[in-house]
């Protein structure tokens, strides 16, 4: 029931929802020893239609809430223990991970919005409704209602939030 409801929050986006479709789905049978196992046949399937065909490199261990969105999706790394929160959109290109093998990755805010071609690296904590610009390379934390950008990622505004 909550794939319906992700999906109807994905219209008009069908990259998204295949890859969402997918995840979803291999993220399922990762969870379970038993079923890992006995459907082993489904997790090559992700690894071939997702990370080979849509040029999408996000490991089905990779914790995503809902309403993940990704646009374009091509060449997009995600590292496996990244955590990212619900209504978060991704934009091609973009590498979020760690600094290096056994390194601590990111933990990504919810209602967050991650430009084209960006670099989120490291053990750093991203707000919540954070606006990352193309290009940007994040190396520390952001606060919540930030929006920041370049090389490295500084703040140029602070959205006013009203109650």
């Amino acid at each position: 029931m909550e794939l319906i409801r992700e999906l109807k929050f994905l219209k008009g986006n069908t990259k998204g929802r295949i890859f969402i479709i997918c995840f979803r789905i291999s993220s399922g049978i990762y969870k379970h020893k038993i079923l890992r196992y006995l459907l082993f046949f489904v997790r090559i399937f992700y690894t071939i239609i997702v990370q080979w065909c849509l040029g999408i490199d996000i490991s089905d261990k990779t914790q995503i809430g809902f309403g993940f969105n990704v646009f374009h999706g091509q060449g997009l790394v995600i590292n496996e223990g990244t955590v990212i929160g619900k209504r978060v959109t991704v934009r091609q290109n973009s590498t979020i991970g760690n600094k290096r093998d056994g390194g601590k990755s990111p933990v990504i805010g919810n209602d967050v919005n991650i430009g084209a071609n960006t670099c989120i690296i490291g053990e750093i904590f991203v707000g919540n409704n954070v606006d990352i610009g193309a290009g940007s390379v994040l190396v520390k934390n952001v606060n919540d209602n930030e929006i920041v950008v370049g090389n490295p990622a500084r703040v140029v505004n602070v959205k006013t939030v009203s109650l």
